[in-house]
């Protein structure tokens, strides 16, 4: 009796697939970050050490995505560093909507409700903060 070639999704399918996608998330964002410092290092390793006896904030551009797109634009190093900065903050996220999928197929309402509680908290905190 012939196998049938079709792809079953099921429980350990979901499961790996999550996993290679956090492993595939930290590496990516190691990888960009070490990119940036590379390059911010060529470019700015002969200067002086600046002070930090007093604080100086940083300008949106390091601080929003749309900042940090922009800077991208101008192959700026310390936006590719935030890019992998970003992409490091991204990667459970996006394992709890792979998650949130994993549920709905399998039509767990009890973990479809609690897995959409999680992700709204995470949501309403990253984007319900305050603007300064």
């Amino acid at each position: 009796m012939k196998a049938n070639n079709k792809a079953i999704i099921n429980d350990r399918n979901i499961e790996v697939f999550i996993g290679q996608t956090l492993r595939i998330g930290v590496i990516l964002s190691c990888a960009v970050a070490l990119i940036g410092g590379i390059m911010y290092l060529l470019h700015h390793g002969m200067q002086t050490i600046p002070d930090y006896t007093t604080f100086h904030g940083e300008d949106a551009s390091y601080t929003s995505l749309p900042g940090i797109i922009k800077g991208l634009g101008t192959g700026s190093a310390t936006e590719i560093i935030q890019l992998g900065v970003a992409i490091l903050i991204a990667t459970p996220i996006l394992r709890i909507v792979l998650s949130l999928v994993s549920f709905i197929l399998e039509k767990d309402k009890l973990y479809v409700v609690i897995t959409l509680i999680v992700l709204g908290v995470i949501m309403t905190s990253m984007f319900g903060g305050l603007k300064v």
